[in-house]
């Protein structure tokens, strides 16, 4: 069996370029899916958002940004034009990057969780906001709702985040010890 690190480096850039793009699919079918024991009053992890976060957190404001507009985009493509997901996840991008320059964040699973969750939070408020502002629902409607929704969504999640974080994080370790060595 072939191990990564035999490959050159543009094959090893090649397979790393599969993973993100296979890991990224793998988020949005399961966003697309409500498998048993993944809800939380009929609301799933936020998958592509988990990716996000797993993404930014050791990359610059920019990448986590583009990140962010991709994945928002897919996500978009997969639901309602509007309001845009894309506009939450591309902020989410850049707020988890800029996390980085905290000396408190670790990269354990009790942080990423943490984050996780906080960017969860802020993106379903992003998503409140963007209702109120186009006119979809008043603003009182939205409070009500937002709050349980935003809440659910934030806990899942988190607590689904190591199950992304991890692998991916692992994956991105390898291949940067290999670029170095």
């Amino acid at each position: 069996m072939i191990q990564v690190s035999e490959l050159s480096p543009n094959l090893r850039q090649a397979c790393n370029c599969l993973v993100i793009a296979a890991s990224v699919i793998v988020c949005a079918m399961l966003s697309l899916s409500r498998l048993p024991g993944m809800e939380l009053l009929g609301i799933g992890p936020q998958w592509l958002l988990i990716w996000v976060v797993a993404w930014s957190v050791k990359r610059s404001p920019l990448q986590g940004a583009i990140a962010g507009l991709a994945l928002g985009l897919i996500q978009d493509g997969m639901t309602a034009p509007h309001p845009s997901h894309a506009i939450s996840l591309t902020l989410i991008g850049i707020f988890t990057a800029r996390l980085q320059k905290q000396r408190y964040i670790q990269e354990d699973f009790i942080s990423i969780a943490m984050i996780v969750f906080a960017m969860g939070l802020i993106a379903e408020t992003i998503m409140g906001l963007q209702y109120g502002i186009l006119g979809i629902k008043e603003l009182g409607e939205i409070w009500l709702v937002n709050q349980r929704f935003a809440l659910a969504s934030a806990i899942l999640s988190s607590l689904w985040a190591p199950a992304v974080y991890y692998p991916l994080n692992l994956w991105w370790k390898r291949m940067a010890a290999l670029e170095q060595g």
